[in-house]
């Protein structure tokens, strides 16, 4: 493999657990930590789209994670006016071997924005991590319905830089699309520029677009929640 992937093919719905995006749109799953493959079906929900690190060169337009992760923190950040500082809640639980990578992967995004920031949870999150085998690699998913997580591939995070992977997962939480096509320097780059590229940081342009998005994008979600109430 040597980019990203982006499908619309549904996973196998045992390596699918349902999320919870916080206040109401579900509930995070906790619990002993198990590859994708061995997860119960019966609380699974086949994704619609899934953006995966490594992939076809074609520019994905995908936003369904990005608008149901904006969706939740508006209903949060509508119910709380006083909040002054935007947060994006995960749960880093079902992906115990790659907590570490969560982390930096956390961190640099802190680091790198103003207008969002991530935080770890225990409970019921904004979005959720997992990890597990599976051939397509390390992807971000929605089903549609107002569920997305971030799923990890052994495999694939001993071929490339792991912190890169789980960063470049993460920036489409914060609304970023795959370019498979841009350099090293780019990280939604993915596995475009092959696993010799380690660069973990989103470039001045990816920093300007997430900044721009929930500034802008946010403060329009909760005006349409404020009209709905």
């Amino acid at each position: 493999m040597t980019q990203f992937r982006t499908s619309s093919r549904p996973k196998n719905p045992r390596r699918l657990l349902a999320l919870a995006l916080g206040l109401g749109l579900a509930t995070a799953a906790l619990g002993t930590a198990s590859p994708a493959s061995a997860r119960s079906t019966d609380q699974a929900s086949a994704p619609t789209s899934a953006v995966g690190y490594v992939g076809s060169a074609a520019k994905s337009s995908d936003k369904a994670f990005f608008d149901a992760v904006l969706k939740s923190v508006a209903k949060r950040q509508a119910a709380q006016p006083s909040l002054k500082v935007v947060t994006v809640y995960y749960n880093a639980s079902q992906a115990p071997s790659f907590r570490s990578q969560i982390s930096s992967a956390a961190s640099i995004w802190n680091s790198s924005v103003s207008n969002v920031k991530l935080a770890a949870t225990s409970g019921g999150g904004d979005f959720s991590y997992y990890e597990g085998s599976d051939p397509s690699g390390s992807y971000a998913s929605t089903n549609g319905h107002g569920s997305g997580y971030i799923f990890l591939d052994y495999a694939q995070n001993q071929q490339y830089d792991s912190v890169r992977v789980a960063a470049h997962e993460t920036g489409h939480v914060l609304g970023l699309p795959d370019h498979y096509s841009g350099p090293c320097s780019e990280l939604m780059s993915g596995g475009g520029p092959g696993p010799s590229c380690t660069n973990r940081y989103p470039n001045a342009s990816e920093r300007s677009r997430v900044n721009q998005l929930w500034a802008n994008g946010l403060a329009k979600a909760v005006a349409q929640l404020d009209k709905k109430g």
